[in-house]
């Protein structure tokens, strides 16, 4: 799973990228296309339960769960019909699992807007609508081939015309695809087509330096923007995490507090993204390591037990599970299973957020 941080030119996606995953990419704040091929990189996600985990088992390391990041080079308004470098980087976008949008919410002479004004909803606005252009396209297309396919009495074909006049119609209607109502089959008929504004969005409000909890009036409307269409949404000062983010750790730390931060910014931003890609993490923990894995809500024991091992899956037994809430009471894993606290779950068990556990498998 990876998420696309996308943007207009110059709202600091670059700049939130490079702190995020402690790369370099090329950020120049005022050439729009300074980003031409998406730069990749990994953040990991913190997790203070891994933290207290450790408490009361001493691995000899410990692993996060991380997450993949793409910084996509600068959306123009007319992208959609090959502005900029518009195509190019809509496919890009098509890649990712989810969106996560910068947005500009500072004042700065020395920065240009593309725009001029700095107008955070008209920049939502603008991508938004070069999006959903992109998604037109691709649809019509699409009902081409499948109207075509239904005449010859393809009855799956006849389905998916059905869907894609529904998602067409949506659209028309200047709404994104994330807020329309598909059935289970309706989604996975048109899933191949990679629909931008089918992606889930989260929203980041690049803010002043003076307004790192942001209270200003461009984040106020970025955040009922957010609550209208279900999104979510992030502060920060990308210009300050980057600066935080070069700095050695125990420095960090006394910046962060300087600021009067509970911690990095950039580690809600992360939290967030692992949400908005619908993501959660289970532990395994042991002498060994403690280590958060990544699995998708609803995933059941055999499928959290494949993402460390395929065979794992294919030759599950059982899985043993206790909660952090137990090990913090009775501190040993060895008091857990005495006090009756260890679980043991079956295939179809369905994974929970923050479940310790050991997989039973044979092969």
């Amino acid at each position: 799973m990876e998420a696309g941080i996308v943007g207009l030119p110059n709202v600091g996606k670059s700049t939130l990228f490079n702190a995020l995953t402690l790369s370099k990419a090329a950020a120049s704040e005022n050439y729009p296309f300074c980003t031409i091929e998406p730069n990749e990189g990994m953040v990991c996600v913190p997790d203070d339960r891994l933290d207290k985990i450790t408490n009361y088992i001493t691995p000899q390391k410990v692993i996060p769960a991380t997450l993949k990041l793409v910084d996509i080079a600068g959306i123009v308004k007319g992208a959609s019909e090959g502005e900029g470098l518009g195509n190019k980087f809509l496919s890009h976008i098509r890649q990712v699992d989810a969106i996560l949008q910068v947005v500009r919410c500072f004042e700065d002479e020395d920065v240009i807007h593309v725009s001029g004004d700095v107008d955070p909803i008209a920049d939502i606005e603008i991508i938004e609508l070069e999006l959903m252009l992109a998604d037109i396209e691709t649809l019509q297309n699409a009902e081409s081939k499948a109207a075509r396919n239904a005449r010859s009495g393809d009855k799956d074909a006849k389905q998916l015309v059905i869907t894609i006049q529904k998602c067409l119609k949506h659209l028309e209607s200047e709404s994104p695809l994330r807020s329309v109502s598909l059935t289970e089959l309706e989604a996975k008929s048109i899933k191949a087509y990679g629909l931008l504004t089918a992606k889930p969005i989260l929203y980041i409000a690049n803010v002043a330096e003076d307004d790192l909890e942001g209270q200003s009036t461009l984040v106020q409307k970025v955040r009922q923007h957010a609550e209208k269409v279900n999104a979510g949404l992030a502060i920060v000062c990308a210009k300050i995490e980057a600066e935080i983010a070069e700095l050695e750790t125990a420095d960090r730390s006394e910046m962060v507090e300087a600021l009067g931060l509970r911690e990095p910014a950039l580690h809600n931003v992360a939290r967030e993204t692992y949400r908005t890609l619908g993501l959660m993490s289970y532990f395994t923990a042991g002498e060994k390591e403690v280590r958060a894995w990544t699995i998708q809500k609803g995933f059941t024991g055999p499928q959290a037990a494949g993402v460390i091992h395929t065979d794992f899956e294919r030759g599950f037994i059982r899985v043993e599970v206790y909660s952090l809430d137990d090990l913090e009471t009775h501190k040993t894993e060895v008091a857990v299973r005495q006090n009756g606290k260890l679980r043991v779950e079956g295939k179809n068990y369905v994974m929970q957020d923050g479940d310790i556990c050991h997989f039973l498998f044979n092969v």
